[in-house]
Parts: C-alpha cells; sequence; structure tokens
C-alpha cells in the first residue's frame, strides 16, 4: 500500500509551508513582477516559478471547495471557502493581469517555441483583452453567491415510507415496478424542489444581473457574447450552437420518441408520464450495479485494471489518499465532479452515489477526468492543465463507453450486463437533446437579461418542449414542467459550460467506434489526446485521438445512427 501514497512534492520556487494568507502571498507576486528578465532562459525559468506559485494556490482554493460541498452545513467550510473567495482572489487577480502583461510586453516571448507556447500566449492575450478592474468584485460577489446554490440544494430532502431520503436516494424509487410508488416519489421530489423554486429564482435573477454588468463592463452586449470570449472558444460561434441544436433536433430526437413509444407499449400504458422514464421496460426491479460506496470503488479499480493496468493503478492511488467521497447524505452538495489538486498531480472524485445504474455510469465518467489529470500531471505549466471543456468532457464520455467492455465486474449475470449497455447507450442519446436545452435555455437566457422568472419559466417550457420534453405527458404538472431547469447544477455555478458534453459525447461515440474496431490502437489514440493538455488546438488534440472536431449535422446522423445499430445489437 505504501508505494500508493503520493509524496509531497518538492518545491523550487516558494516556500514548503507556505500559509495561503494575502500577507505571506503577496511579496511573492511582487518578487514575479519585479524580477528582471533579460533572456529567454530567464522568461521560461519565470514561468515555470509563476506557475508553481499558480498550481500551490490552485490546490488551496481547490480543498476549501471540496471540503465546503462535502458538508454544506458546516459554517467554518463555508468561511473557509468564503474567505479565499473575498480576501484572496480579488487582491490576486489585478496583479495576475499585470503578471500577463509583463508576459506579452516581454522582448524574449517572440523566441519562446510557438509550437509549445502558441495556445498558452494565445488565452493570455485574450485574459488581458478581457481584463476589466471594475470587475473584480463583482466576480468576488458571484462567487460568494454561486455558492449559495449548494447550501439551498444540500439540504433538500424528502420523507417516504416514513423514511428520509436525499433527492438522489429517492430518486431510486423511479426505477421502481409500481407506478404508484414511482408516481409518490416523483411528486414528492417535484414538490421538495417546488419549495424553494422562489429562493432560487432570487439567486438566479442576482446572478444575471451580475453577469450581464460583467459582460457589459467589458464592452459586449451580453453575457452569452461575452463568455464565448472568456471561455476561449476559438472553435466556433453562437451560430454554431443554433445549428447543433436543429441538427439535434432533425436526427436525435426522432429516434429517442420511437423509443418512447417502444415503452410505452412495453410498459402497457395509454401515456407516458414523468415517472415512466426511469423504470426498466423488462419488468424488473432496478439494476444494482453494487451495495455500497467502497464497493462502487473497488470494482471501479477492477473494471479500469481489465481496460489497461496502469487505468486501475491511477483510481486505486487515489484510494489509498482518500480522494474519493462518493456516497449520498443529508447536508452535502448535489452533483458529481472530479476536482483536479494542481500541486499533487492527483485529483479528488465527489459524487452522490445511491447503488444506481447512473452512480456507475458517474463513477466511471469522473474516472475518465482522474486519468486525464494523472497523465497531465507532468507538463512543464501549470496553465498547459487548463483544458477546455470539449477536450475535458471527451476523456469523461469516452470512459464511460469504452468502459462497457468490462462492466461484467459489476454484474454477475449476462442478461444484467446486457440491460446496463442498453441503458448506457440510450442515455448517450438521451444527453444530446438535453445538452440543446440548457445550451439554448443560456442563449435566451443572457440575451434577454431583463426577463422575468415567469418568463423564465415559459421561454425553458418552450425550448424543453421543441426537443421532446422528455417524451413524457405533463399534462397537470405545468408549475413543475417549468421548474426543471433549476435542478441543473451548471446554470447557477459554471453559466454557458453544457454544450461542451453534446460536442464532447460525438467525439466520445466516435473513440467508441473506433474501439470497437481496434481496441488498442484506439486506446493508445484516446490517451494520448489527453496526455497533451491544452498545448495543441481543440481541433488537432481530437485528431490525435483519431477522431474529427465536428458537429454537423451529417456526422450527428452517423454516430447516432451507430448508436442506434449497437442498441439494436443488444438482445
Amino acid at each position: 500500500m505504501d508505494h500508493l501514497i503520493i509524496p509531497k512534492k518538492q518545491r523550487n520556487y516558494i516556500p514548503q509551508h507556505l500559509k495561503m494568507e494575502w500577507e505571506t502571498l503577496s511579496p511573492i507576486l511582487d518578487e514575479l513582477l519585479q524580477r528582471p528578465l533579460h533572456s529567454v532562459g530567464e522568461l521560461e525559468q519565470w514561468l515555470k516559478d509563476k506557475s508553481e506559485f499558480e498550481a500551490a494556490l490552485e490546490e488551496d482554493f481547490a480543498w476549501r471547495y471540496i471540503k465546503m460541498s462535502c458538508d454544506t452545513a458546516n459554517e467554518q467550510l463555508v468561511k473557509d471557502f468564503q474567505y479565499f473567495a473575498t480576501e484572496i482572489q480579488p487582491k490576486i487577480s489585478p496583479v495576475a493581469n499585470e503578471l500577463n502583461k509583463k508576459l506579452i510586453e516581454n522582448p524574449f516571448v517572440d523566441e519562446l517555441d510557438q509550437d509549445k507556447y502558441f495556445v498558452y500566449l494565445r488565452a493570455v492575450r485574450k485574459e488581458l483583452e478581457l481584463f476589466r478592474e471594475e470587475n473584480i468584485e463583482l466576480f468576488t460577489q458571484l462567487q460568494v453567491a454561486q455558492q449559495k446554490y449548494q447550501g439551498i440544494t444540500g439540504a433538500m430532502s424528502v420523507h417516504l415510507n416514513d423514511q428520509e431520503y436525499t433527492l438522489e436516494q429517492a430518486a431510486n424509487f423511479l426505477k421502481d415496478t409500481d407506478r404508484e410508488v414511482r408516481q409518490q416519489a416523483w411528486e414528492a421530489i417535484q414538490q421538495r424542489r417546488l419549495a424553494d423554486k422562489d429562493d432560487l429564482n432570487i439567486l438566479f435573477d442576482e446572478l444575471i444581473a451580475k453577469r450581464h454588468q460583467v459582460a457589459l463592463n467589458a464592452g459586449f452586449e451580453n453575457y452569452r457574447d461575452y463568455m464565448f470570449q472568456a471561455l476561449g472558444r476559438f472553435d466556433y460561434t453562437p451560430k454554431d450552437c443554433y445549428d447543433f441544436a436543429a441538427a439535434i433536433e432533425q436526427e436525435v430526437v426522432p429516434i429517442l420518441r420511437e423509443q418512447a413509444e417502444k415503452r410505452k407499449e412495453a410498459l402497457k400504458l395509454d401515456t407516458l408520464r414523468p415517472w415512466d422514464m426511469e423504470v426498466s421496460t423488462t419488468g424488473k426491479a432496478a439494476l444494482k450495479p453494487f451495495q455500497n460506496g467502497q464497493e462502487l470503488i473497488d470494482k471501479s479499480i477492477d473494471c479500469f485494471t481489465a481496460i489497461r493496468p496502469l487505468l486501475g493503478n491511477k483510481l486505486a492511488i487515489m484510494k489509498a489518499n482518500s480522494l474519493f467521497d462518493v456516497e449520498s447524505r443529508m447536508g452535502k452538495a448535489p452533483g458529481g465532479y472530479n476536482y483536479p489538486l494542481a500541486e499533487t498531480g492527483a485529483p479528488f472524485i465527489f459524487m452522490n452515489s445511491a447503488n444506481s445504474l447512473r452512480d456507475l455510469t458517474t463513477m466511471v465518467h469522473e474516472g475518465g477526468h482522474a486519468i486525464h489529470t494523472f497523465l497531465t500531471a507532468d507538463l512543464e505549466l501549470n496553465d498547459f492543465k487548463h483544458c477546455p471543456s470539449e477536450v475535458a468532457e471527451l476523456a469523461s464520455m469516452s470512459m464511460e463507453l469504452i468502459s462497457m467492455d468490462n462492466w461484467n465486474v459489476y454484474f454477475d449475470k449476462e442478461e444484467d450486463l446486457i440491460r446496463a449497455k442498453k441503458e448506457q447507450l440510450t442515455d448517450v442519446l438521451k444527453t444530446l437533446p438535453w445538452v440543446a436545452v440548457i445550451d439554448q435555455f443560456q442563449h435566451w437566457i443572457y440575451t434577454n437579461p431583463d426577463h422575468t422568472a415567469a418568463d423564465r419559466d415559459s421561454a425553458f417550457k418552450q425550448i424543453y418542449t421543441r426537443f421532446g420534453a422528455g417524451f413524457a405527458d405533463w399534462t397537470g404538472y405545468e408549475l413543475q414542467f417549468g421548474n426543471v431547469w433549476q435542478k441543473q447544477l451548471h446554470l447557477f455555478e459554471v453559466p454557458f459550460y453544457y454544450i461542451e458534453y453534446a460536442i464532447a459525447q460525438l467525439g466520445a461515440i466516435a473513440v467508441w467506434k473506433n474501439y470497437k474496431e481496434n481496441p488498442t490502437t484506439a486506446l493508445d489514440q484516446y490517451l494520448a489526446a489527453l496526455a497533451l493538455g491544452y498545448t495543441k488546438p481543440m481541433n488537432e488534440i481530437y485528431e490525435t485521438a483519431g477522431i474529427k472536431f465536428d458537429f454537423s449535422a451529417d456526422y450527428i446522423q452517423e454516430l447516432a445512427a451507430f448508436v442506434k445499430t449497437e442498441l439494436e445489437k443488444l438482445v
């Protein structure tokens, strides 16, 4: 076990035990600002020293966020997070801008290896272009306000059969073969969400107003246009997103509508209701791939080892270093994430397992992110590891599909394994329209910043209906229908981070298609792409993975048809 423990990295520039307070950080930033750089060698050393400082800072922030999301009711952990957001970040931001200027204005910047630094320098120039002093305080306010979403949703629970459940745990009842049980659970979950609807709307209005002001301050007409620049979307435009959504509506929605009809027939129902969409059409109880969080971790290590021993070893290292918190419990923030620990070179996986198939896919998804973190750990600069989401989500979504060949570690029976694969492939297709819904909803929100909460619900209903509305009949539940969007954490905490899931989902299907044809070559290409971090343009990273960076209607049709064919083979 000792060989799995991660040794603490030796620092070469900053003190080994640096206290993360402004008083101790400020002299380091001053030294970086004042240091003379008289050669390209000195400039590269300066970049390495700055990178070491940034990695330590990022990891400190990471642990504050992780600890707070693991226990949202702990006031001290919330204060520790807020201290960084209000006392450290706002003071570092203007200095970071000055450091960017120092880099770009240095006479030796053009002598840097452009093949190595092109992507990084492009991002720095974009940051300089967007920086506004007056936005620093707004970013601080946004960071503190966004965190309130975790507090509100982390406190949500329902009582079913005289027992209290988190919403993630209660969602398991939606797979029950008894329709009354499903309806009761669904209504309880929705009712609990509605109880905080107004508070979340007030919070969201506050976020929209502040985000719009950030955009105006930076010289943009709206926050959508600002975020396309801030996220470094050099490879596609808002128009491409509209076209992508139209292609999903045209190519994917009909396949899912056809599957919904088959579901209705299999369940012998006249109408599918929202509580009928998760239950198995086989008439059998929900799949249970593991019994508890520990078993989920251990089986996932076995699964990744079967793909390639190196991959299983990385998850084993995480287990040995207590870098998992996977079980759902009261007071824990919703959702799941893989948080890279920039200095350690390993990640932390957080999720809310309730022992369901969805939790298995969450684990292998976050496990794909984890492998990405390990593969980029030794890149020379911390910024080289900051991948755009279209690349980060390619890592995770590809792993969902690649890992399926080894899901036998979770299932003893062949029929259960087949069921699990069918559900996973159906979810792959379902991901595309839901991403289109959330993305198109965000385009509407931020290009109509003066809308009311009622306008917002109405717009969401229209957009959700366009993409099938979950292929269920919501009659009598119009209030709940208009409120579905509030469950999406990304809208509150990471605005405009969503279209990437659909782009990466297409890429993941293409990776899997290659993997079905030649597993060794496809896996080599996938891992080689991840190891690049963000040292190459996005299209080159996709090419390294053996796929195209493409989300045209023709490509969607080709890949959706492939998934449909694979689904039909599972009998």
